[in-house]
């Protein structure tokens, strides 16, 4: 099908400015406080299907996913440093419909895992304060406000934020380790490892989705390349540090959490675990609601840092004409794309209220869990695809960094992204918010097939990816 493109003239280009701050601590927090809230709440439900047993031989396998992903990406991002992230690297490699629908994926990942968050956050500010499962939107709401606010106000803003409570979410953690240590029975608590009837396999494979949410969000980074002073020396650095700091984080709390009173039954469908640790530490005293509530700076760390990638995304899609060119216009002063933030939050939070209003009987925070994680592994298949893509049909690409795993790490992470995809259509608990997240996703390919493919825009992510392919063409 045709394309239609319209020039990017210097006045459409100068009112969609970003501003360069970030260098690698940045960069780091940005990535791990992405990910970090996934340790507080979301992987827990997991255990009830496949037990201890199942989750941690699922994060394992999640593990090895996210290094053939994080490798390649790393690979991607300094070569095609564009706010555009995903979209970016499968436009060069397979067109501007590749391009959108990796873009569409992603954004549904984004869009979706700041509502899972915010739910997380209720349920951790409910417990604190004592209110009512009826009060939880309305502290979803006040989040949203004062989150966006903070993005809006600048990117140096956003990234000292990731920074401090990327710091005193780890900090937390750290005090969750150490206070669990004494009370530590793995055999007590955990036991069964799998649950009757369940064999290792299956229980591995139920947990797929769950497992994937401690390390969900790392590859939001690239989103932040024209906004790094030295993309080519700084991206694979902040991705690579972040993710080893998370696999460390990842398997402390997993075994910690499940090792300790109440144990694996009650934690499993907890919106507030890591705060049933703290009671088993701490008593149910003042201390506990404490640091209960200081355990929330963990969801507030990753809602942040995804509420700006949601802004870049939105932003890089909408200046190149994929989405409706007025939400990429940013702020005239503070040079932030404030409406792609306006348009991320209100469409998330109304997800997270149409399923809280809606009767059902699984918690909200998991059935959403579940519509991220589709466009979070939809997106994965089609990043790898494209970094093989590149690899093969770009070989002499300047590639700053290059990937010690190669096709074969990228081929690995595609495999375990297909088959977390297969468990999400297959668990009956959760498959019916999965099926709407799809009915959206094709919506999506619909709107670009009848109107954006024929108002798409030569944005710096469209420009490079002619001339890259120009070159080729020319050798």
């Amino acid at each position: 099908m045709k394309t239609t493109y319209t020039p990017a003239g210097s006045e459409y280009l100068s009112q969609r400015r970003l501003r360069r701050h970030a260098r690698v601590l940045q960069l780091w927090a940005m990535g791990v406080g992405a990910v970090i809230s996934g340790d507080f709440f979301g992987w827990n439900f997991g255990m009830a299907a496949g037990g201890f047993g199942g989750m941690l031989l699922a994060v394992v396998v999640m593990t090895f996913m996210y290094i053939g992903l994080c490798f390649s990406i790393a690979e991607m991002s300094p070569a095609l440093p564009h706010a555009g992230g995903a979209y970016s690297f499968a436009r060069t490699a397979m067109g501007p419909w590749g391009g959108y629908i990796t873009g569409l994926a992603e954004n549904m990942e984004y869009i979706l895992t700041p509502a899972v968050i915010v739910v997380g956050i209720g349920g951790y500010l409910s417990a604190i304060f004592g209110t009512s499962s009826a009060w939880e939107p309305a502290w979803w709401l006040l989040c949203y406000g004062i989150f966006v606010a903070l993005n809006v106000w600048g990117v140096e803003m956003s990234f000292h934020v990731s920074v401090v409570v990327t710091a005193i979410a780890l900090a937390v953690l750290v005090v969750f380790w150490v206070g669990a240590a004494p009370h530590f029975d793995l055999a007590r608590w955990a036991s069964p490892y799998f649950p009757r009837g369940v064999k290792p396999a299956a229980a591995t494979f139920l947990e797929l989705p769950f497992a994937l949410w401690l390390y969900l969000g790392i590859e939001q980074l690239p989103l932040a390349a024209e906004e790094s002073h030295d993309p080519k020396r700084d991206m694979p650095r902040g991705i690579l540090y972040g993710l080893m700091t998370l696999i460390v984080v990842s398997f402390l709390t997993v075994v910690l959490s499940a090792g300790i009173a109440p144990g694996v039954a009650q934690v499993s469908k907890s919106n507030e675990p890591l705060f049933l640790g703290f009671q088993t530490i701490f008593g149910q005293g003042l201390k506990t609601r404490v640091l209960a509530l200081l355990a929330c700076t963990g969801l507030i760390a990753s809602f942040h840092t995804i509420i700006f990638a949601y802004g870049r995304q939105i932003y890089s899609l909408s200046r190149a004409g994929y989405f409706p060119t007025f939400l990429s216009v940013t702020h005239g002063k503070r040079e932030t794309p404030q409406r792609a933030l306006l348009a991320g939050s209100a469409l998330g939070f109304a997800v997270a209220l149409a399923i809280h209003l809606a009767p059902q009987g699984s918690p909200v925070g998991a059935i959403l869990l579940n519509m991220a994680v589709f466009g979070a592994v939809l997106a994965y298949i089609l990043q790898m695809a494209s970094f093989i893509l590149l690899r093969l049909r770009f070989p002499n690409l300047v590639r700053p960094y290059v990937s010690p795993v190669g096709i074969p790490g990228a081929v690995v992470a595609a495999v375990v992204a297909g088959a977390t995809l297969v468990v999400l259509f297959r668990n009956p608990d959760y498959n019916k918010g999965v099926i709407g997240a799809a009915v959206w996703f094709l919506l999506g390919i619909g709107y670009y097939a009848v109107h954006a493919r024929h108002t798409l825009v030569l944005a710096p992510e469209e420009a490079a990816a002619f001339a890259l392919r120009a070159e080729v063409s020319e050798t």
